[in-house]
C-alpha cells in the first residue's frame, strides 16, 4: 500500500510534465487544458464514486437518494453555467440558430431506443462508459472487456446508422429549450424540474437519517491539521454532493475553454477508422458529421482534446486510486468477460445512435437545455429500472 501511495505523486508529476509539453506544441493549448480537465474529472469521479448507473441502482434498490441527488446537482450547476456562457455567445436564441459544438441532438424514436439500449448495457456491464474508464484505472476485471465491447458496439451502430437516419433521424426535430422560452425561462423551467425530481426522490426514498455526532463535554471540535485533511481527502470516499459539484463545475469550465464534455469521441473515432479500413461500415455515414455530439471524425494526430481528456481522466483516476491504496489488479473470470463484452456492445450502440453517452448526451445535453438530453436520460432510467427487475427475478429463480 505504501508503494501505491508513493507512486501517486510521481504519476501526477508526469501528467503535469505532459501537459506542459502538449501546450508547447502547435495548437496544443486546448488539448493541454483538456488533459488538466480530464485529470480533475478522473480524481473527482474516482474519489466520490460518481457513476450514473451505480447512483441510480442505489436509489432503486437500496433506497439511498444521495447519488441521484449528486447527479441532479451536477446538472443544475452546469445549467446555470451554460446559461451564462451560451447567453454571451448567442444573445438571442432563435429557431434554426444553434450554438456551435453544443450537444443538442435530434429527438426521435431512435434517440429513445438508444437510451433504452444504453441503459440495458449499463445493467449488464455494471457501469456507464465514463465509470468503466475510471474503474479501468482501479484494476477492474470487467472494464477492459466492456470498453472493447463499446468499440464493437460503435461499429454496429455505424452499420445501422444510414437506415435509421433515412427512416427517422433525418426528419427529427432538434429541440433547444431557450429557442422557445428564452434563456431565463428555460433555466427556470429546468431548475424547477430538477427541484421537483430531487424533492420526490428525497421524500420517497430517504427513509434513514444520520444523526450528528454528540458533542464532547460541550467542547468545540478540534481544528484538523493539514495532515488530517490530506488523509481525509485521499483515505476515504468523498461525499456524493462533492462529486456532483465538481463534475458540474468541470463541465462548465470545459465548455468555456474547449467544447462540452464527452467520453466516447476517441473510441468512436478509432472504431470508425478501423472499421472503414476493413470495409465493415458504409463509406458515407449520412448526416452524421453534421450533428453536434461525441464526434467520430478520423484524426491524423493523437493530440486532440478528446484524446487528452480521456487520457487525463484515466490518469487522474489512477492517481486517486494509488493515493488511496485503492488500485487492485484482478484476474478476470468468464463472467467478467461475457458481461463486459455484451454490456459494452449495447453501451456502444446506444452511445453511437444517441450521439453520446451519459456524459455527452445526458449531462452536457441537459446542461445546455437540449430536449435530447432529457429524453435520453428518461429512457435510460426506464431501461435500468426494468433491467434491475429482470436481473433480480433471474437471480432469485436460478441462484436462490
Amino acid at each position: 500500500m505504501n508503494i501505491q501511495k508513493g507512486l501517486a505523486p510521481v504519476l501526477l508529476l508526469a501528467l503535469g510534465v505532459l501537459a506542459v509539453w502538449v501546450q508547447s506544441e502547435p495548437g496544443g493549448r486546448v488539448p493541454a487544458f483538456a488533459l488538466i480537465c480530464g485529470v480533475a474529472l478522473g480524481v473527482s469521479m474516482q474519489r466520490s464514486r460518481f457513476c450514473f448507473y451505480c447512483h441510480i441502482r442505489e436509489w432503486l434498490e437500496e433506497r439511498d437518494p444521495r447519488g441521484v441527488l449528486a447527479i441532479l446537482l451536477a446538472i443544475a450547476v452546469g445549467l446555470i453555467g451554460y446559461t451564462v456562457v451560451l447567453g454571451s455567445w448567442l444573445p438571442e436564441p432563435k429557431p434554426g440558430n444553434l450554438p456551435p459544438d453544443i450537444h443538442i441532438g435530434p429527438v426521435s424514436w431512435v434517440l429513445a431506443l438508444a437510451g433504452l439500449v444504453f441503459g440495458a448495457g449499463m445493467v449488464i456491464s455494471g457501469s456507464c462508459i465514463s465509470a468503466h474508464f475510471y474503474r479501468l484505472a482501479e484494476g477492474s476485471p470487467t472494464a477492459p472487456f466492456a470498453l472493447l465491447g463499446v468499440g464493437l458496439g460503435f461499429v454496429f451502430g455505424f452499420q445501422s446508422w444510414n437506415t435509421l437516419y433515412s427512416v427517422s433521424v433525418s426528419e427529427a426535430p432538434i429541440l433547444w429549450a431557450p429557442t422557445y422560452l428564452g434563456y431565463g425561462g428555460a433555466l427556470l423551467l429546468q431548475l424547477g424540474i430538477l427541484a421537483l425530481v430531487a424533492g420526490w426522490v428525497w421524500q420517497r426514498f430517504a427513509a434513514r437519517t444520520i444523526a450528528p455526532a454528540p458533542a464532547q463535554n460541550g467542547a468545540a471540535p478540534p481544528i484538523p491539521s493539514l495532515g488530517d485533511i490530506f488523509r481525509k481527502v485521499w483515505g476515504g470516499k468523498w461525499s456524493y454532493w462533492v462529486g456532483g459539484l465538481f463534475v458540474g463545475l468541470i463541465s462548465v469550465l470545459a465548455v468555456i475553454r474547449m467544447k462540452p464534455l464527452g467520453m466516447t469521441g476517441s473510441i468512436a473515432s478509432a472504431a470508425r477508422a478501423l472499421a472503414a479500413k476493413a470495409e465493415l461500415i458504409p463509406v458515407k455515414l449520412n448526416g452524421l458529421d453534421g450533428f453536434a455530439g461525441c464526434a467520430s471524425v478520423v484524426q491524423d494526430t493523437w493530440l486532440t482534446a478528446e484524446n487528452l481528456l480521456l487520457l487525463g481522466l484515466v490518469g487522474g483516476a489512477f492517481v486517486a486510486a494509488l493515493a488511496s491504496a485503492g488500485f487492485k489488479l484482478q484476474k478476470p473470470g468468464r463472467g467478467h468477460v461475457v458481461r463486459g463484452l455484451v454490456g459494452g456492445v449495447l453501451l456502444g450502440w446506444g452511445a453511437m445512435s444517441g450521439l453520446g453517452c451519459t456524459i455527452g448526451t445526458l449531462l452536457s445535453g441537459t446542461q445546455a437545455g437540449a430536449v435530447s438530453g432529457w429524453v435520453f436520460g428518461a429512457t435510460m432510467l426506464v431501461a435500468i429500472q426494468a433491467g434491475l427487475k429482470v436481473k433480480a427475478c433471474f437471480v432469485q429463480r436460478y441462484f436462490s
